[in-house]
């Protein structure tokens, strides 16, 4: 199949995407899944969408955009056309500050209340997972913290959401190159990780014992009812924001809000910021919320 692929793209030419197939696509784009994409992400739009155009053996953008529409479309191209639109750059580790408040301050307050207690298990949401590394991340830093308490690991749980279905297969098999670790301290490489039996291959897969801390499932910020029934303590939703305009953040943010809890604690990407936004969140430190 790629070899037919492959000779069927060398000898076709794909025609430019037009003004109005990439205003039909972009608009269907930002109000299905709230991702903009400005005249300036045309370029963009128009060589990640190319590969589509050869798998499905189509000379134009045009033949696509009425395939994507169509009922056929509609139920079965989706997907790998957000795939394709989706960044899904991470890294383990990303942002150490985040993790350090975490240990030093965030985990410290929830333990506190009486509303987590010894009994309630800990809730976190990894909102935008990507391929993993920051819901790995965070089952690491929290079960470390668990475990200086004397706490057994059941203490906590982690959901990991993306709209990505080809990111999250990589997530859920956890499986990444020996460089992508590099960040992380190597006590926890040494208690976490798993090295390939053939060396040559540099491959880590996450220790079955923290993957089962997490939960991964695919979601649409958009949908109406994000189907989570466990209020969460703790929601890390880092460099998301900024693929959406000013209104859909501010809805979108407080729509994360009706899942935290009162005192609970949201960080955002470096790059973010919640200011002028009308929600129940104060800043405890820079990109570091907390719920009042």
């Amino acid at each position: 199949m790629e070899s037919m692929i492959e000779s069927f793209n060398a000898g076709t030419a794909v025609c430019e995407m037009s003004a109005n197939d990439f205003c039909r696509l972009s608009e269907f784009i930002h109000s299905h899944y709230g991702i903009k994409l400005p005249d300036s992400k045309k370029i963009m739009l128009e060589s990640r969408l190319r590969k589509r155009l050869y798998a499905l053996h189509m000379k134009s953008y045009e033949e696509y955009s009425r395939y994507v529409f169509s009922k056929s479309g509609l139920e079965n191209e989706l997907v790998h056309m957000i795939d394709l639109v989706t960044t899904n750059k991470t890294d383990f580790y990303r942002e150490p500050m985040h993790f350090d408040y975490l240990v030093r301050e965030a985990l410290p307050e929830l333990i506190r209340k009486e509303r987590t207690g010894t009994a309630k298990r800990l809730e976190v949401w990894s909102a935008g997972c990507a391929t993993g590394e920051e819901p790995y991340t965070i089952a690491m830093v929290v079960n470390e913290f668990f475990e200086g308490f004397g706490e057994p690991h059941e203490r906590f749980e982690i959901l990991a959401t993306d709209i990505s279905t080809k990111a999250l297969d990589v997530a859920r098999m956890a499986i990444y190159d020996e460089e992508r670790i590099e960040p992380l301290p190597n006590d926890m490489k040494d208690k976490y990780m798993m090295r390939s039996k053939d060396r040559s291959k540099r491959l880590i897969r996450i220790t079955p014992e923290l993957r089962s801390r997490v939960q991964f499932r695919r979601l649409n910020f958009m949908d109406g009812d994000f189907g989570i029934s466990e209020p969460m303590d703790i929601i890390f939703c880092r460099n998301v924001l900024i693929y959406f305009d000013g209104k859909t953040q501010e809805n979108l943010i407080n729509k994360f809000c009706d899942y935290l809890v009162h005192g609970g604690y949201m960080f955002v990407g470096h790059s973010e910021s919640l200011s002028g936004m009308n929600s129940p969140l104060a800043s405890v430190a820079p990109t570091i919320y907390r719920k009042v």
